[in-house]
């Protein structure tokens, strides 16, 4: 077996760390104050221990030299990284010369077995056994045969968590909401490492931070404050939900100052990776259509930055609406109603139908129309308030307009439908 065991530069970088880990081997456990691998396992998947160390020592960074050391078992590994870091190189002779205070077992029995000349795990391995159980317990025993290798090491394998759901003490007191902004993107790089390894995009985020007051000026405080930060589509991009949540933060304020960061996922999806191309011009660097959009959504606001959707009706009016561009993809656009495309339609549209004056049963623009087209009738909005639409659509030719669509209204009662008097409205032109 082979066995890595890193020391995170800082206490809050252990979950981090845990987490790459899992990526060269599913054998990852907080040990102490460390963090083991045992990558026996996977080293041809990563062409050898070599290229293997290097990978990790690559992704962990900044990962100081002196932070990582590998042996054949656990407890060697870690005992060769405790000694690295106060500055002593490893022994010649492996394990043998390894110092006691270098097994977490045998910490609290070092004093008195250094007055019995006894300062090395092989020294120790040397005594008889059963005088050094009675004196010192059989777990000391039990911990020498396990970095010996003559006994199994058991540990509780690190897994990663089904949600993200992460907390961060603030430094210092935020104070105003961009404030969190420097605090929040630790929070992010985690969430990054957490995405990867659990083969998700993320589609909604909650940043919550505690107050650190209860009252202010005699009103009553919430003990927490929140922010949602949503995406149009899954990501693992970091730098595009950092920016979001810049955004986001830049708008919001503070009822009080703050000291806890909270950071947690409300819906992922599984990921299927970023669709490339090997054309160059599909490469195009810089921040995708999508994204601009949600940003500008944030800084302007939803209800400035629209796209038309397509909605079912067959009324040309209300054929196409605006809705947010932001939940324009969960709500859709749907195909034009059966029929539509049998219509030739006009590329301008009137914003409202215009009343047409009509002399001898004949409809006029800028001088009389001539219908060149059979009739397009619809008959839809009955289960709306109010009389539905009854129109039968012309394409007709003005002298001076030109090609104009227009429509007349038929009446409900049956016996008026045959009648020579009808309303005539024009609805759009053509180009």
């Amino acid at each position: 077996m082979y066995w890595i065991a890193l020391l995170p530069s800082r206490d809050e970088e252990r979950i981090a760390w845990g987490w790459r880990a899992l990526q060269f081997t599913p054998r990852v456990a907080e040990v102490d104050e460390a963090i083991l691998l045992e990558v026996s396992g996977s080293e041809r998947l990563w062409g050898g221990r070599g290229r293997l160390l290097r990978a990790l020592v690559k992704e962990c960074e900044p990962l100081a030299r002196a932070r990582w050391a590998a042996g054949e078992t656990a407890l060697v590994a870690l005992a060769l990284l405790r000694m690295k870091l106060r500055g002593d190189g490893p022994p010649e002779h492996l394990p043998q010369d390894l110092p006691l205070d270098a097994l977490s077992a045998a910490r609290e029995h070092v004093r008195t077995l250094d007055r019995t000349g006894c300062r090395t795990w092989g020294g120790l391995r040397a005594l008889p056994r059963a005088g050094v159980a009675r004196r010192f317990g059989a777990a000391l025993l039990d911990a020498l045969d396990a970095a010996y290798g003559d006994k199994p090491e058991r540990y509780e394998w690190l897994q990663l968590p089904e949600a993200f759901d992460m907390k961060y003490e603030l430094a210092a007191l935020a104070t105003t909401a961009p404030e969190l902004m420097w605090s929040a993107q630790r929070l992010l790089s985690q969430l990054q490492v957490w995405l990867q390894g659990r083969h998700r995009g993320v589609l909604a985020l909650e940043l919550e931070w505690t107050l650190d007051l209860r009252r202010l000026n005699g009103v009553r405080l919430p003990s927490h404050e929140q922010l949602v930060i949503r995406t149009a589509q899954p990501t693992q991009d970091i730098a595009h939900l950092r920016r979001l949540m810049n955004e986001h933060l830049s708008r919001a304020s503070l009822a009080a100052p703050a000291n806890y960061l909270r950071l947690r996922s409300l819906e992922t999806v599984p990921w299927g990776g970023i669709n490339t191309s090997l054309l160059p011009e599909d490469n195009v660097k810089g921040e995708r259509l999508h994204e601009l959009v949600e940003r500008l959504s944030v800084r302007l606001g939803e209800g400035n930055v629209v796209v038309p959707c397509v909605t079912e009706d067959h009324r040309p009016e209300r054929m196409q609406g605006w809705v947010a561009a932001r939940v324009a993809r969960e709500q859709g656009t749907s195909l034009p109603p059966s029929g539509m495309q049998d219509a030739i339609y006009p590329p301008w549209l009137l914003p409202e139908p215009l009343a047409l004056e009509v002399k001898r049963d004949v409809p006029h623009y800028f001088g009389p129309l001539r219908r060149l087209t059979r009739l397009y009738r619809i008959e839809t909005g009955w289960w709306e308030d109010g009389e539905p639409a009854l129109r039968d659509y012309f394409i007709a030719r003005s002298e001076k307009a030109g090609l104009v669509w227009i429509y007349r209204e038929r009446p409900l009662s049956r016996t008026l439908e045959h009648a020579t008097s009808f309303r005539w409205y024009l609805q759009g032109l053509y180009a």
